[in-house]
């Protein structure tokens, strides 16, 4: 057989209904934390270094010329959109990274034979990122708000997209390792769909601003929703209604989490 699944572990993983092994799960958690704080260099400071090249890029190449967008400097309208491209990047890096790794070096094994369900392997996996996401976002958005001199309009709306974010790319992330074999394999789905979808859901422009059918298409990609929602919570400014944007957000990652909980349960291309 050519998967691993629940009924190949060892019996002590059966458990009852409604039962939650708490110390698999934080055992769990703790590593994919400690994987990403063990070289918080490349995973916290790096981000930081990066956003604040195309802060400095875009306002030597613009300066003060560029004018007000949606009623708001430019640099303001920038800011929020350079911190989720960087929360979407490194949410899906952190548990596409960790499977793909795990899978390649043969080790997969020894997150799938403790008594984990499918569940509290997704969880595991999410509570990584969403711990990854939450430093970056905190971090670029103390910069952010010293740069621009202008603070949070709706800080809960801002910190509710951000999580968001953290959960549809690591469940992106979990499908992309899922369904990987080998580093390059990643490398495709990273350059050719995670880095132009952050780059190109109005990261650095209104939507409004694109020619048809590009501005109608932009509407049915939810990285939109999550990069304009968190401009929302920034400036209180959007491009769409921040409760659809919301509702939208909401719909697709219980929709990716759905399937990444069938693939894990069911050991789908698990087998390294």
């Amino acid at each position: 057989m050519n998967r691993i699944t629940i009924k190949d572990r060892p019996a002590m993983g059966v458990r009852r209904f409604g039962r939650v092994n708490w110390l698999g799960l934080a055992t769990l958690a703790r590593r994919e934390v400690m994987r990403f704080m063990a070289v918080w260099q490349q995973t916290i400071f790096a981000p930081l270094m990066t956003a604040a090249l195309f802060v400095l890029v875009f306002a030597l190449a613009l300066g003060q010329g560029r004018g007000l967008i949606m009623g708001i400097p430019y640099l303001q309208f920038l800011g929020p959109g350079i911190l989720m491209m960087t929360v979407i990047q490194n949410s899906f890096a952190n548990t596409s990274s960790s499977i793909t790794a795990a899978k390649v070096q043969g080790n997969i094994v020894d997150t799938l034979m403790p008594p984990l369900s499918a569940a509290e392997l997704l969880a595991g996996y999410l509570a990584g990122s969403v711990a990854r996401a939450g430093l970056v976002a905190a971090v670029i958005g103390t910069g952010m708000v010293i740069v621009t001199g202008a603070g949070i309009a709706h800080p809960f709306w801002a910190a509710t997209f951000v999580l968001l974010a953290a959960l549809l790319l690591g469940g992106l992330g979990i499908l992309a390792g899922i369904m990987a074999q080998k580093f390059d394999q990643m490398a495709a789905i990273t350059n050719f769909v995670i880095t132009p979808l952050s780059f190109l859901s109005g990261t650095f422009y209104s939507v409004q601003s694109l020619p048809e059918p590009f501005r109608s298409l932009s509407h049915w990609n939810p990285i939109f929703y999550l990069i304009d929602g968190a401009r929302y919570g920034v400036t209180g400014v959007s491009d769409a209604p921040p409760l659809r944007g919301l509702l939208i957000c909401v719909a697709v990652v219980v929709a990716i989490l759905a399937l990444g909980w069938r693939w894990l349960n069911s050991g789908y291309r698990m087998k390294p």
